[in-house]
């Protein structure tokens, strides 16, 4: 315990397997072939719609968000400081997925290593890892557990950046958290290797990793070579059904089996993060907060409203996409009590209306705008108008015969009109706390 500092931000461990360590070379011309398991996983996947991210690392016990230590410039030494106060003694897995299997979500996203480089894992590249804190527990491998014995979705995320370590060559983030400026990338990227080897080894089961970081460098003035394709092989060969995305806001990649939209729909650029991205023809998810923050920040407390988040989880699946809805779990490892209301509450929505969600298709209405919206199965139409305001659904275009038109659920007939292919639904009522009121076109 005297120098704990440098106990805690020890440098990566050598990896001598050279199986770990890829090589820094071209990467191989043969294109990517998913092998079938990892194509049934991309449809289980498509089915889902609804995750849950879960952003908790030290920066919770700072209450400031998970970008605290770049927004304050605080010197990596003395935010790694934080790790010796870090005793989340009210953490249970189990009842974590437990809310969320509650709220209709199918999967968890967890951040294993955000971009102050601390892993919530016993990873033997770095000591700056969760057992060097007095809780001393693997968070990942009791999420890990508690997902495969409750038959949850488990995604890893993982950062490509980091604030700490010298080797990771300066990007345009992290300049006033007292690094060196040396870099190493060999070195950097064998460490990124190892870390995802052991969590592809270690914990079981893994159905995707979640990269996150790439546009760190994207004002390089020379491309930056990630050597994605490299690593993406990597996590192929040690779990084929593994599925890899990559927030990296542009178009995706050879090797990737999912495209990812940070707080956008499929399509929308209000972020300002997708405007480089057009939409692929791979399984989609949008990523979205339930306040304004990802990581816990104290004074945030600006949540969206239960019905702003249905609305939001009827327009992605519109678009053919999950919606993975963030939570910042509290530094005791406590989820906040109004993200497990509104969980509780989407989960009884779902359980009423989830038929017009899990496993359908996206639907094109281009003049619903947000207010009308569609999802789809092979023999039914969901039209879900968010607005209570609307009281006629008109040009809706259906190629197939209209046997019938009703209120979902219920079954309450409506009025409606079809011709020339074309739908129109009238004298429609809608309550004015109703969220979603969904149309059954069969």
């Amino acid at each position: 315990m005297s120098n704990i500092i440098s106990i805690i931000l020890g440098r990566s461990v050598v990896v001598a397997s050279m199986a770990l360590a890829l090589p820094v070379t071209a990467a191989a011309q043969n294109t990517y072939q998913p092998s079938p398991e990892n194509l049934a996983a991309r449809e289980k996947f498509n089915d889902s719609r609804f995750g849950i991210f879960l952003h908790w690392g030290i920066y919770s016990l700072f209450g400031q968000g998970e970008w605290y230590m770049n927004n304050a410039n605080v010197n990596y030494r003395e935010y790694a400081k934080a790790a010796q106060a870090f005793y989340p003694h009210n953490f249970d897995a189990g009842k974590w997925i437990d809310a969320f299997k509650d709220a209709g979500a199918r999967y968890i996203c967890f951040t294993t290593r955000h971009h102050d480089s601390f892993s919530m894992w016993d990873t033997k590249q770095s000591d700056y890892n969760i057992m060097n804190t007095p809780y001393g527990k693997d968070i990942v491998k009791q999420l890990a557990d508690a997902c495969h014995s409750k038959d949850m979705g488990f995604h890893l995320y993982y950062s490509h950046l980091d604030w700490t370590r010298d080797d990771y060559p300066l990007g345009r983030t992290g300049h006033g958290t007292g690094r060196t400026g040396k870099s190493d990338w060999p070195s950097y990227y064998r460490f990124m290797n190892a870390q995802l080897t052991e969590l592809l080894t270690n914990y079981g089961r893994v159905d995707c990793i979640w990269f996150d970081g790439v546009w760190d460098h994207d004002q390089d003035s020379v491309p930056f070579n990630w050597q994605l394709k490299e690593q993406y092989e990597l996590i192929h060969k040690l779990q084929p059904a593994c599925l890899v995305g990559n927030n990296h806001h542009l178009n995706t990649n050879e090797g990737e089996d999912i495209q990812l939209f940070e707080r956008d729909v499929p399509g929308e650029n209000k972020a300002g993060y997708s405007g480089d991205a057009d939409i692929s023809q791979l399984p989609l998810e949008t990523c979205q907060t339930m306040n304004g923050s990802w990581g816990y920040k104290v004074k945030d407390l600006n949540y969206k409203s239960t019905a702003t988040l249905i609305r939001l989880l009827a327009r992605t699946a519109s678009k053919g996409a999950n919606l993975l809805l963030n939570i910042g779990p509290q530094p005791d490892g406590s989820l906040p009590d109004a993200a497990l209301v509104r969980l509780r509450e989407i989960g009884q929505w779902l359980r009423a209306h989830g038929d017009a969600i899990y496993g359908t298709d996206g639907m094109e209405y281009a003049t619903g705008g947000d207010s009308i919206v569609c999802t789809k199965t092979d023999k039914t139409i969901y039209i879900h108008v968010l607005s209570p305001k609307v009281t006629t659904v008109s040009g809706l275009p259906v190629s197939k015969r209209v046997r019938s038109v009703t209120a979902y659920p219920g079954g309450q007939r409506l009025k409606y009109k079809y011709k020339k292919g074309q739908l129109t639904v009238t004298d429609l009522s809608i309550a004015k706390d109703c969220p979603d009121y969904i149309i059954a076109v069969k």
